[in-house]
Formats: C-alpha cells, structure tokens, sequence
C-alpha cells in the first residue's frame, strides 16, 4: 500500500521568516505522524533558507517513523548524514536562485560519481533515493547505481498550463514507474502534488511513497495541520493497488 510521506520544509519557511523559534518544524513533524504520515521529509539546503542543522537533529530523536533527508551530493552533506543517520538520503540537485527544486538530478553520465558518493551512506545502513526525471536514460543510470529508491521529479506534471501537457506529463510519470519496477528500483513520486492532482496516481500501481509538503502546510494554514495530513494521508491510502 502506498503511504504518505509529509515535508515539513515550510512550516521553517515560515519560522525563518523572522529568524525566531516558531512554527516549529519538529512539532509539525509529530502532529503529521499523529495524523497519518509514515515519513517526515526534510530538505537541508546549502543556504539553510528554511530547515537548519539543529532541526535535522532534533528530529531524528523524536519522529517515530521514518526520516527522509533530501540534499545535494556535496562532503559537507554527506558528513551531516553520516552522523544524524537518518532513514533515508535521497540526492536532489540545488541551484542557490531557484526558489524550488526545479527538476531531477542528472544521473546518467555520473554514475560512478554518485555510486562512490552514495557508498559510505549504504555502508553505514543508510537507504539512498535519487530524485530524478521521468527519463528513461536516468532511470537506467539509477538501476546501474543500485540505488535502492527513486523519486520521480512530478513537478513537470503538477505544473502544466494545458490539460494536453498535463496529459502527455502523466503518461511520462506512468511509463517511469512501470520502468523502475521492472528494473528492480522501489519508486516514489513527489513535487507540486496537491489534493487535486494526486488523484491522478490513484489507479497506478507500483508508487511507495508519496512526497507532499507544500500543498499540505498551505490548507494547513486554513484547516489545521492535523486535518490536512489526515485528509491526504486518506486519499494515498485509497491507492492501494
């Protein structure tokens, strides 16, 4: 069955905005398992524009599912997974003008930079996700990887001005997921998902996971934290293949 895994990101935006204490990350971390999450996602950017070192940490010792670290292939992060070991360290490209990740990692051609990148973290039982294009040549270089995860990039998808792109973005996404299974790799899907759009995955079999954050926090601020993850922690159940 496929669960729902909730990026808490923005509710640091939001702290961030004044450089204080609130809203804290971590409680919004355990309200949302409260409400249905199986995962806690955060991104630990370079510029540390929203989540901070001390939120990663401080979450590892309370959440009591999974922990998710997104992150750029860089020493100073990968020291950072080493010692917090989170769950998971899925690998995103970053670029400091953008105001969010913009699309998948470039995989194909570097896989034995990424594999010697990802080694220590497999060595120390650390799972690894790549963040990735519904591509069918970044898909291969991941399987050749041996990455355990991908997540396909559904940004394309989410944003798209006419239902013809939409379309043909989804039959990509589709085609992908049936891809990765056949080569062995666990997939997830994650990017501008909201509580419209996802019903488009409700008939796809073979998602794991589901990587949901902006849209969440935003009805959040209308309807409270708990009734927005446990509204689309429902509608990821629903899927069940």
């Amino acid at each position: 069955m496929p669960v729902l895994s909730v990026n808490v990101d923005h509710v640091a935006t939001l702290r961030q905005q004044r450089l204080g204490i609130e809203p804290e990350p971590v409680t919004a971390a355990l309200m949302a398992e409260l409400a249905g999450a199986r995962g806690i996602i955060v991104h630990l950017r370079e510029d540390r524009r929203h989540i901070q070192d001390r939120d990663v940490r401080v979450l590892r010792e309370a959440i009591q599912t999974r922990l998710h670290l997104e992150m750029a292939a860089t020493e100073e992060m990968r020291s950072i997974a080493l010692s917090v070991r989170p769950d998971t360290v899925c690998l995103v490209p970053e670029k400091r003008e953008e105001l969010t990740t913009e699309g998948g990692l470039s995989v194909a051609g570097r896989e034995d930079f990424l594999r010697r990148y990802l080694e220590p973290i497999w060595e120390a039982g650390i799972a690894s996700s790549l963040f990735i294009d519904a591509d069918p040549a970044q898909m291969e270089a991941a399987a050749r990887i041996k990455t355990q995860f991908i997540e396909i990039h559904t940004g394309h998808y989410a944003d798209a001005k006419d239902s013809a792109t939409r379309d043909t973005e989804l039959r990509k996404i589709v085609a992908a997921i049936a891809q990765g299974k056949e080569l062995g790799l666990k997939v997830n899907l994650g990017h501008g998902l909201n509580y419209v759009n996802v019903h488009a995955f409700g008939r796809v079999p073979g998602v794991c996971e589901y990587s949901i954050g902006h849209s969440i926090v935003s009805r959040a601020v209308l309807t409270g934290l708990s009734e927005a993850v446990r509204r689309m922690a429902d509608i990821v159940e629903s899927f069940a293949d």
